[in-house]
């Protein structure tokens, strides 16, 4: 039994949440790319552990969702500073063009 009691005990929860609670859209606008990233791997990694509480897990995902948007959205002002840059070849910046595009 105290096994099961320590699988819903509240210090194993993640810390982020009364930080969350708090004001969780600056906590988050505020972590780099890597750090988002590896708060939202611990957040799946906690969501599918099954450990955590239903009332918990709802608020793991709505954090996780947060956190992948704030990490798409990084990546897509990365993506934009590439396309803005092409080099010719002196190194000269010639003009853009989409990173992902096939002939460059």
């Amino acid at each position: 039994m105290a096994g099961g009691s320590q699988r819903l005990d509240p210090a194993r929860l993640p810390r982020q949440s009364s930080a969350v609670m708090n004001d969780p859209a600056a906590e988050i606008t505020s972590l780099s790319f890597e750090d988002a990233l590896r708060a939202l791997e611990e957040v799946v990694r906690k969501l599918e552990s099954g450990e955590v509480p239903l009332d918990d897990s709802i608020s793991l995902y709505e954090r996780g969702e947060a956190l992948r948007k704030h990490c798409q959205a990084r990546l897509d002002a990365a993506q934009a500073r590439i396309e803005r840059i092409v080099t010719g070849p002196g190194n000269t910046a010639t003009g853009t063009q989409p990173f992902d595009d096939p002939q460059g």
